[in-house]
Parts: structure tokens; sequence; C-alpha cells
């Protein structure tokens, strides 16, 4: 990891959370710099959003040390507090106020004074698109409008950061790319610096200048996400056969020198290799003379999921405990290729 400089807005040292025998966050360290989009990703439970609440003081850490917008998040929490702003993962809007009334109301709280507060209600109006609704009833809002104004809330008192805890979660897929567009028009525009937790793939690939893998309350692998696809390499043949026969055929590739890295995981092997579409024909041969039968076969190029897959053994769907999910957008990727 680079080391930390003075262009950096977050700098997490060994940040550890325990709750009883549980670690939730084991010893993490990294750091996000002035503009940046930095993304934690990882499923359900790994400790994403507990290090997103030390982070912005709602949570003390056990041990380890941080600093947000160069204030201790143990020492100076109320500076911290007046220089982030938060998207929560669930909803925190009140449905029986307008959305300007939202706004308003959350500005007030920040104490800003009513000259000032009109022109900012104005302008994150503005920003996220809500002019003509500012004086609808939010309970009246679509799940993506309440998830914009959500975030034009999180930005009323111009905070140099702005966290996202699973910002698109239960939107569907239009309304999910629609929020990714307006994230980074917010951080070309207002260079936000902008720190989002996230277990969607292409979220984190999509929007992230860098990403952190976090696992099991880890982090397990760092890079931009070109650099963490570019490790792997080749192609990724992709084998669906019995777990029965997993380990035999395991040991059988290990003796092949062109394969890469092997992995496994539901009744997948996965393969890195180069050009992929030579070595199918010699992998169904190789397969049929040990009498491992094969299901499926699919080809694609390395992505996030991949990567997460050689770092941890597992899909990040099958982590949080639905690999019929992992299967099934594994399959859905493949189709899209």
């Amino acid at each position: 990891m680079k080391e930390h400089t003075e262009t950096d807005d977050i700098k997490a040292d060994k940040l550890t959370k325990k709750f009883g025998d549980l670690v939730a966050v084991d010893g993490i360290s990294f750091h996000v710099t002035n503009g940046e989009i930095f993304g934690l990703l990882g499923p359900n439970g790994a400790g994403k959003t507990t290090t997103i609440k030390m982070l912005t003081t709602l949570l003390p850490p056990t041990s380890g040390d941080a600093t947000v917008a160069g204030y201790d998040i143990k020492k100076q929490q109320n500076d911290v507090r007046k220089s982030i702003g938060i998207v929560f993962q669930d909803p925190s809007l009140d449905d029986d106020l307008t959305g300007r009334e939202n706004l308003e109301f959350h500005a007030i709280l920040y104490k800003i004074g009513k000259e000032k507060r009109n022109e900012k209600i104005a302008e994150v109006l503005k920003l996220v698109e809500l002019e003509d609704k500012a004086n609808v009833l939010v309970k009246n809002y679509s799940g993506g409008m309440k998830r914009r104004l959500e975030i034009g809330r999180g930005l009323i008192h111009q905070p140099k950061i702005l966290f996202l805890d699973e910002p698109t979660i239960g939107l569907d897929p239009q309304t999910r790319r629609h929020i990714w567009d307006y994230i980074k028009k917010l951080n070309e525009t207002n260079k936000t610096t902008l720190i989002l937790t996230t277990h969607y793939i292409e979220e984190a690939d999509y929007l992230c200048n860098r990403v952190a893998f976090v696992d099991k309350g880890k982090i397990v692998a760092l890079d931009t996400p070109k650099a963490l696809k570019d490790k792997l390499g080749g192609d990724i043949i992709s084998l669906q056969i019995g777990k029965e026969n997993q380990e035999v055929f395991v040991k059988i590739l290990k003796d092949l020198k062109w394969v890469k890295t092997i992995s496994k995981h539901d009744d997948f092997v996965d393969l890195t290799v180069e050009e992929g579409e030579k070595k199918i024909p010699e992998l169904v041969v190789l397969a049929g003379k040990h009498n491992i039968g094969i299901v499926s076969v699919s080809l694609h190029k390395p992505s996030l999921e991949d990567v997460f897959i050689h770092y941890t053994g597992k899909t990040i769907t099958e982590e949080a405990g639905n690999p019929m999910d992992s299967m099934r957008a594994r399959h859905s990727r493949w189709n899209r290729r």
C-alpha cells in the first residue's frame, strides 16, 4: 500500500472492531486521497458497514487509529462529523415531509442560516434533479428519487467527504445505473471525495478509482479495478463438474504447465490460461480420459468477481449465503459477453 500523504482525506491504520468474541473488522489499513472514489467491496457481513461506522464516529474502534479530513476519529469526533456527509444503507427520510422540507430540516440541524439555507437547498435540488418534485411528499417518490434526495441531503452542508453505504441496494438495474452516473457526475463536478460500500461487482468496477476487497473483516486485495483484473491476466475457463470430482480434477490440472491459476467454488473449477479458446478441447478430452463429466464450459476475461474468487475461494454472493444467486449472476455475466 502507498504511503499516506498530506492529500489523503482518510487514513486508517490497523482499525479493529470486536463485538465480544466476534471480530467484525480485523486490523485493516488503507487510505483515500482527495477527490477519489474509493470502494469497499465484499459480501454482506464482511465488515464494510462496521468500517464506515467507525470512520464516521458512529462506533468507537476496539483498537487502531484513523483520521478523516485530518481529524482523529477518537479525539475530534465533532470535527469529523462537520466534515462529512453520510447516506445510510437503510432509508432515513421522513416520508411525511416534502423533499424541500427534508433538506431544510437537515440544514437546520447543521445550523445553516436561513439565507444560506435557501441557497443551498435550491442548489442541491438542482444537483439531484428534483427541482420539480421539491414540494411533493417523499412518500410519493420513487426509490431512485428517494436515493437521490438522500445523497443531496448528505451534501447540504458542503462536506469534504461523502460516505455512501450500499447506495443502490434495493433499486432496479435501470435506476441503479442512473444513480451510478449521478455519483460520477457529483465527484467530477464537486470534487467530493466519496467512499462507498457495495456488494455489487459492477458498481465497484464502474465507479471506483480504487477498490479494497473485504472478506471476514480483512482487506484481502486493494488496487484499481483494472490492476486487480490484470493480475490474473489471460482468460478464465470455468468448468462445471460434480463436487465429488473437484479434488481429483484439480490435482490433474496442477500438472499442466499452461494453467496459471486454479480455484474452485460451488460446482465450478476456474482456470486462468492464455488463449483459452484453444485450451477448452484439451480440457474436455482430459476430463473424459479420467471419467470426469463436465456439465458446462464457459470462457470469459477476468472480472472483479474472478479476482475475489482468486483471493477467497468463494464468490461474493456465495459468501453472503446464497450460492444459487451466485451461479445465476455468473451465467448472466457470461451471457452478456
